[in-house]
């Protein structure tokens, strides 16, 4: 998520260039089953005001929205994925989740354990006896998962280059508060989840997730390493310089923030987690307990990768759950005593961000509605939730 790779040519943003991308704004391309009703009429105009407002404020080259609501799919695509070649966003343009990435690690393990390859109760040395003796070895599963290990940073220390110095970090690391008192969002902490139960499957990460979890959810055009095929509609990433970048390798990387998907494969994920897309049995119910409340902070509780609020929400309580502090400080937490999937009046969400993209995943289960906000540049949390609050209210008309 920090380390990005540069593209040789700056990004130079005029008013010839604003004048450019502003235009596929008043003729975006037509969501794809769309049809000339009141109420796509009224979806749609509100897509394009969010898009245009936030594309003009923050100088955002590409948008790509996804809505699905009961099963039928709208997409919206603006400006551009990759100025140099003006190449034009679709709902096909691959785009970096960022963190949204932690929600497929979440599935991935949740799949493991319904395969009874692991519990959330074991101990991370069971899948990693190099760490047997340490605190980190000593600690649950559940714990990395949600954040709660006891102070795991956001992200590993700059020394942290490869598989052996990530051991030596988690060898000497010590707690700055005990495990289950407080949630400090952590790459460190999620990232090795995902890589163990992978391990518990007998297999690499990045293969298990292209070879068996993706595909069960039907989602061909997403990726751990963008093949050379598909590096045609892999977006460039736009940094606040105006440089063309993306994400590099990092340590954990895939498991934390490495994925790349479309706005159409997110719209196909948000169905199956939504029940109008049909997925298999042990898919369906690891999906479902990725929903599971572990814990209460303020008012969002923790799933596994997705934040959760009781719906009806109010736009402030969502600004509030996904506010900077949530990210950066350690937060109390109030934790129940008996985790168990959430009803479906819920709003689900995930923000993810790298050096050059932004992305908001928020979908409502009761309701079989949900989005996905994908960027070509990273842009403030509380714009991504305002614009999709907006949209998604738009949908209920």
């Amino acid at each position: 998520m920090k380390n990005l790779v540069c593209h040789s040519k700056k990004l130079i943003i005029s008013v010839l260039y604003l004048a450019s991308v502003a235009a596929p704004l008043a003729s975006a391309a037509a969501p794809v089953h769309s049809q000339t009703t009141k109420n796509d009429a009224t979806l749609k105009l509100a897509v394009d005001q969010q898009a245009k407002q936030l594309m003009e404020t923050y100088n955002i080259p590409g948008m790509a929205f996804g809505i699905t609501i009961n099963g039928k799919a709208h997409y919206y695509n603006y400006g551009l994925a990759d100025i140099q070649r003006h190449q034009p966003v679709t709902e096909n343009t691959l785009f970096e989740l960022g963190s949204v990435s932690k929600t497929l690690a979440a599935t991935l393990a949740s799949y493991a354990q319904q395969q009874g390859k692991l519990s959330f109760d074991d101990q991370v040395s069971k899948y990693l006896p190099e760490l047997k003796g340490s605190t980190i070895g000593n600690t649950q599963l559940i714990r990395l998962a949600t954040y709660t290990a006891g102070g795991l940073p956001l992200q590993f220390p700059e020394n942290v280059t490869d598989h052996a110095t990530m051991l030596d970090y988690y060898r000497h690391w010590q707690p700055v508060f005990p495990a289950g008192t407080r949630r400090q969002y952590s790459n460190p902490s999620i990232g090795l989840f995902g890589y163990l139960a992978a391990r518990s499957m007998g297999s690499e990460y990045p293969s298990l997730m292209e070879n068996r979890i993706l595909p069960e959810l039907g989602m061909s055009n997403t990726f751990v390493n963008v093949p050379e095929t598909k590096m045609r509609n892999y977006a460039f990433g736009y940094n606040a310089a105006g440089d063309a970048v993306r994400v590099n390798p990092g340590v954990l990387d895939t498991e934390a923030y490495g994925i790349k998907s479309t706005s159409a494969d997110m719209v196909r994920y948000i169905e199956a987690n939504v029940g109008t897309a049909s997925v298999q049995p042990v898919m369906k119910q690891a999906l479902a307990n990725t929903k599971t409340g572990y814990y209460q902070s303020g008012a969002l509780t923790q799933g596994l990768g997705w934040e959760m609020y009781a719906y009806p929400v109010t736009l402030d309580t969502l600004l509030d759950g996904n506010a900077n502090q949530m990210i950066l400080n350690p937060m109390p937490i109030k934790a129940n005593a008996s985790p168990k999937p959430l009803s479906e009046h819920i709003w689900v969400n995930k923000t993810g961000s790298t050096g050059g993209f932004g992305a908001y995943v928020a979908y409502i289960p009761a309701q079989k509605t949900g989005l996905v906000i994908l960027a070509n540049k990273s842009y403030p949390n509380a714009d991504r939730i305002k614009a999709a609050y907006a949209i998604l209210k738009a949908a209920e008309k």
